[in-house]
């Protein structure tokens, strides 16, 4: 805990603060010297009738725990801090340095219970891999300051600094864009390999996966006939489609997630975004595999690939309308060096309405995924962005709102276009 504060601490008054309120990030800094900035909106939002809020941000080095942890600690606040205390998510970062965002949680301070609060927090700081901040407002009602709690076995000068709390722009993206590379969505076999290994003390389960992964080399060996993947949300179609193409061109049909994870896919749903993403990252690899031993006798047509993972995770990481994703041309969206690509992708699109109305006839469970898209419009919109924007190979879109037969005319076209069938 001490080496990871410590490296956080030469920059601390660079670091931006955010806190998210009603899904909407609020961001501050601090300085030493205060030169009559306003009160960030934040705390005359969330802390107009309160003299004190508080601060909590997970800096294990081990990113495995950290993530755990980064879990657990909102369940453990939850289940010590009053009501009134409104705890919201929180992260800190230094503005376009890559993987310097920190996670945390912000809650309000209430005079009532501010020794038990303190008691708890200095609990954790003796025992968790937590950096603890409060803020405190001026006895002008109004200038706020923020000052660092040190570990109990650190008696380090910086932390004991107080520093002015005043407003700050909001990036040019959002702050989870710097963690998202090998965090939320995975470029490489080893990398995703490297988490679920280490989870293999606190998940048994990991052990299980990690026995069906293919050497790296069985994941990227091209095939002799062409491979095209059927990418979309639910209801718009893919399962008709794939079937449909596996008919028509006698092919064999594949997907992702492979069946052979199901097993625990239920389990790995819980985990933190990191360990979650490294399971279905490691997913594609293993169909990337099937892709390789099928594709040398026939070919070979995937419901879903590396679009739906990298898709669903940048859009879930990055919250807020489609201005705050990645550019496109950034790193984020580009293919994994070290995963078999597909001939041809296919994206099929559909009113949001008119997909809506095919998930009610289904009646099928939702994922929890598939359950934001349909009351969230700005997710919704971040996933089909994010499908769009990604590279090597892109998307084809095909409007999907035709027949069923309609549909697949089109997407032959297309083939026998790109992949000489």
């Amino acid at each position: 805990m001490a080496r990871r504060t410590a490296s956080l601490l030469p920059q601390w008054s660079s670091r931006i603060f955010s806190v998210e309120l009603d899904g909407a990030p609020h961001y501050f800094a601090i300085k030493e010297k205060h030169r009559g900035e306003e009160v960030p909106r934040l705390f005359t939002l969330k802390a107009r009738h309160y003299e004190r809020c508080y601060s909590l941000l997970v800096c294990s080095s081990d990113r495995v725990r950290r993530a755990k942890f980064y879990g657990e600690l909102k369940d453990k606040l939850l289940r010590h801090l009053s009501p009134e205390s409104d705890l919201s998510p929180m992260s800190s970062f230094l503005p376009d340095v890559k993987d310097s965002l920190v996670r945390g949680y912000f809650f309000k301070g209430d005079s009532q219970s501010s020794s038990s609060t303190e008691r708890l927090l200095q609990e954790l700081i003796q025992r968790d891999p937590v950096l603890v901040c409060s803020y405190l407002r001026g006895e002008d009602g109004q200038l706020w300051t923020q000052r660092l709690w040190p570990p109990a076995e650190s008696q380090m000068t910086e932390m004991s600094k107080d520093y002015y709390v005043v407003p700050s722009e909001a990036p040019k993206y959002h702050p989870s864009v710097l963690n998202i590379v090998n965090s939320d969505v995975f470029y490489s076999f080893e990398e995703a390999y490297e988490v679920l290994k280490k989870c293999g003390d606190i998940i048994p389960e990991a052990k299980s996966v990690l026995e069906l992964l293919p050497s790296g080399a069985e994941t990227r060996s091209k095939p002799d006939f062409p491979v095209i993947v059927i990418e979309g949300l639910d209801a718009t179609g893919k399962t008709t489609l794939t079937e449909s193409l596996r008919d028509t061109l006698e092919a064999v049909l594949l997907q992702s997630p492979p069946q052979c994870l199901s097993p625990w896919r239920a389990r790995f749903d819980q985990e933190p975004p990191l360990i979650r993403r490294a399971f279905y990252a490691l997913g594609n690899y293993i169909t990337a595999e099937q892709i390789g031993q099928q594709g040398m006798k026939t070919p070979v047509i995937v419901d879903r690939f590396w679009h739906s993972t990298a898709a669903y995770a940048i859009a879930t990481a990055v919250s807020g309308p489609l201005s705050n994703l990645p550019a496109e041309g950034s790193e984020v969206y580009r293919w994994p060096s070290d995963l078999l690509q597909p001939n041809l992708v296919v994206l099929l699109t559909l009113d949001p309405e008119e997909r809506k109305r095919r998930l009610r006839n289904r009646g099928q469970g939702k994922t929890e995924e598939e359950q934001e898209l349909d009351h969230n419009q700005l997710f919704r919109l971040r996933v089909e962005e994010a499908y769009r924007r990604i590279s090597g190979p892109s998307c084809i879109t095909v409007d999907a709102s035709p027949s069923a037969d309609q549909v697949l005319q089109q997407v032959l076209l297309l083939i026998r276009g790109k992949c000489h069938l």
